[in-house]
C-alpha cells in the first residue's frame, strides 16, 4: 500500500469516520478501516517495520537504561446523541501517535510524537533515552510476535456501520423511555463506538498488535410529577461486536433508565449513624474497585502509599473472601488481549481465601518485587507512560443466598447504585453517593432511599464483610473510565450480594 503522511491520514480517516454518519458501509481496505485483522496493521498502513523498531529502540538506549519499549496507536471514535428523539451531536475522532519510554530502576524518560516518521521518533526516543547515564545497549535483533487469545472478536468494525443502521436502536431506547411511563418529559439517547489499535514493541524482542474495541448504548430520562423532577440513567455495553445491539437490549436499557427516576418519588432519607449495610451484585462493586482495588495496585505498595504495602502473605478478610482481577473475561469493558507493555492479558487473584497473595503489578513493579508481570501495565494513550491498573475486577460469590444476606439485618440499608465516589489511595478512607437503594427493617426491604451518603474505610469494609451471596454479577456497562495520575482506561467489575456489618451512613439524624 502507498504511504501517506499522517496528516493526510487523519485527514482522510477523521472524513472516512464522518462518512459512516451519511453513508451506507465503506469498501474494505479503505485505509484499513474495515480490516477486523490486526496482524501488520501498522506495518501496512505507516511503514513501521521491525528495521525502524530497532533503530528508535537502538535511540531509546544510547545512554543506557534497563529496558525500552514502543506503543503505537491509531483510535477512531464516534458518538451520536438524541434529545428527545431528535440527533442534536454526531462527531468523530481520530488518534495516531507513538509512544517511547526508557526505563531505568523505577524511573522513566518518556517522549511521543504524533508524526510517525523515523526522524520524528527517533527525537522522542533521545527525549526518553535522557533518563540514563550509562553505556548504550542494544534492543533485541529480532521480535517475535506474540501469541494471543482474543477475549473481543469482531465480526465487523464498528466504525464502518452507517448511522442509518445506529440510528434505529438509538430512536428505539428514545421512545421506549417515553412509551413507559407519562412522567417522563425528557430523553437523552446515544451511542459511542471506539476502535483503538495498538502496537507494542519491547527491547526484549517482543511484538504485540491488537485490535480493542468499546462501545455502549445508554438512555437518560428526567421524569416530573407534581412539579418535582428525578432523574435515571442507564447504558449497556462493552467491548462488544455490532450485533449485540439488539432491540432487547434497548428496551432493557430504557425500562432501567425509566424505573431509576420514577422509584426516586417515594424515596426517603434513612436515619443516619452506623449501621450494617448490604451491597447489591454488580455496579456496586465500584466501591471494591475504588476503596479496595486501587490500593492493590504495585506502585502504590512499593512505594509504601498503600495500607497493604506490608500485608502480602497476611490476612485482610474473612476465609470465605476472594477477590480476582481478571483480563480474560470475553467482551467485558475491563478485558485486555495483552497489556500496554505487552504482557498477555491474564486472570490474578489478589486476596485467596481471606489471604492478600498478589498486587497488580507492571514492569517496573514486578522488577522490583522479583516477579512475573501480571499484565496491569495500562495507559491512556501514547501520549502517556504506563501504570498498573485494574482491568476486571470482582469477588467470588459465597454459599449463602441474597435473601438470607437480607433477612440477616435488623435495621440497615440495601445499596442498589452509588456514584460520585471519592477514596483516599492510602488510607482507603471513601464516601460514595447512593443514588438508588431502600432501607432494611426487620429482615425486610422497604422504603427507597435518596440523597444519602455512605463513608468508612476500604480495609476495615473489607475486614467487616460477614456474609457473601452466591449471585455474582458483573456490571455491564460500557461508558464507565478509571482515573489514576491523570489517565483514565476503562476497567470493569462486579460482586456478589455481600453484608458490611457496619458503615457510616448519612441520613436523617432522628
Amino acid at each position: 500500500m502507498k504511504k501517506i503522511s499522517r496528516r493526510s491520514f487523519i485527514k482522510t480517516t477523521a472524513a472516512a469516520a464522518a462518512v459512516t454518519i451519511v453513508t451506507p458501509l465503506l469498501p474494505r481496505g479503505f485505509y484499513g478501516l474495515a480490516r477486523v485483522d490486526t496482524t501488520g496493521y501498522f506495518e501496512n498502513e505507516f511503514g513501521i517495520t521491525d528495521s525502524l523498531c530497532q533503530k528508535v529502540l537502538a535511540e531509546a538506549l544510547s545512554r543506557g537504561g534497563d529496558f525500552a519499549d514502543l506503543f503505537f496507536e491509531h483510535t477512531i471514535s464516534n458518538r451520536i446523541m438524541l434529545e428527545d428523539g431528535k440527533v442534536n451531536k454526531a462527531y468523530s475522532n481520530v488518534a495516531l501517535g507513538a509512544g517511547i519510554r526508557t526505563v531505568k530502576g523505577d524511573q522513566v524518560g518518556y517522549g511521543f510524537t504524533q508524526e510517525l516518521t523515523e526522524n520524528s521518533m527517533l527525537k522522542a526516543a533521545s527525549t526518553a533515552s535522557t533518563i540514563a547515564s550509562a553505556e548504550a545497549k542494544k534492543p533485541a535483533g529480532k521480535f517475535e510476535l506474540l501469541k494471543m487469545k482474543n477475549y473481543y472478536p469482531l465480526k465487523t468494525l464498528l466504525t464502518s456501520v452507517p448511522l442509518k443502521s445506529k440510528l434505529p436502536m438509538i430512536q428505539s431506547a428514545n421512545d421506549k423511555c417515553f412509551a413507559l411511563s407519562p412522567l417522563i418529559v425528557k430523553v437523552n439517547a446515544g451511542f459511542y463506538d471506539q476502535q483503538k489499535r495498538i502496537l507494542v514493541v519491547t527491547s526484549d524482542g517482543t511484538k504485540a498488535e491488537d485490535l480493542q474495541p468499546r462501545n455502549y448504548l445508554y438512555a437518560t430520562v428526567v421524569a416530573e410529577k407534581n412539579g418535582r423532577r428525578e432523574r435515571g440513567g442507564w447504558n449497556l455495553g462493552g467491548r462488544m461486536d455490532f450485533s449485540f445491539y439488539t432491540q432487547a437490549v434497548a428496551e432493557e436499557i430504557a425500562k432501567t433508565a425509566v424505573d431509576k427516576a420514577l422509584v426516586l418519588f417515594d424515596a426517603v432519607q434513612p436515619p443516619a449513624g452506623e449501621m450494617p449495610v448490604v451491597l447489591g451484585p454488580g455496579v456496586t462493586g465500584v466501591l471494591l474497585h475504588e476503596a479496595i482495588g486501587h490500593g492493590m495496585e504495585a506502585d502504590f505498595n512499593r512505594k509504601k502509599i498503600s495500607t497493604y504495602s506490608t500485608m502480602l502473605g497476611k490476612k485482610v478478610a474473612e476465609s470465605f473472601v476472594t477477590i480476582v482481577d481478571d483480563g480474560t473475561i470475553p467482551k467485558l469493558l475491563g478485558s485486555i488481549n495483552v497489556d500496554d507493555e505487552g504482557i498477555l492479558g491474564q486472570k490474578t487473584v489478589l486476596v485467596d481465601k481471606g489471604i492478600l497473595s498478589s498486587y497488580m503489578y507492571d514492569k517496573i513493579s514486578a522488577r522490583h518485587y522479583k516477579v512475573k508481570s501480571s499484565g496491569n501495565g495500562r495507559r491512556q494513550s501514547y501520549q502517556h507512560f504506563v501504570q498498573p491498573r485494574m482491568r476486571n475486577t470482582y469477588m467470588l460469590a459465597g454459599s449463602v443466598t441474597p435473601e438470607d444476606v437480607i433477612k440477616s439485618v435488623k435495621k440497615g440499608i440495601y445499596v442498589q447504585d452509588v456514584s460520585n465516589g471519592q477514596v483516599k489511595i492510602g488510607e482507603g478512607d471513601f464516601a460514595f453517593y447512593v443514588s438508588q437503594g431502600r432501607i432494611i427493617e426487620n429482615g425486610k426491604l422497604t422504603a427507597p432511599i435518596k440523597d444519602v451518603n455512605i463513608m468508612g474505610n476500604g480495609p476495615k469494609m473489607l475486614r467487616n464483610m460477614t456474609m457473601l451471596a452466591n449471585n455474582l454479577e458483573m456490571f455491564r456497562g460500557g461508558s464507565g473510565a478509571c482515573g489514576k495520575g491523570g489517565q483514565a482506561v476503562p476497567c470493569g467489575f462486579g460482586q456478589p450480594t455481600c453484608l458490611v456489618k457496619s458503615m457510616t451512613v448519612g441520613g436523617v439524624k432522628k
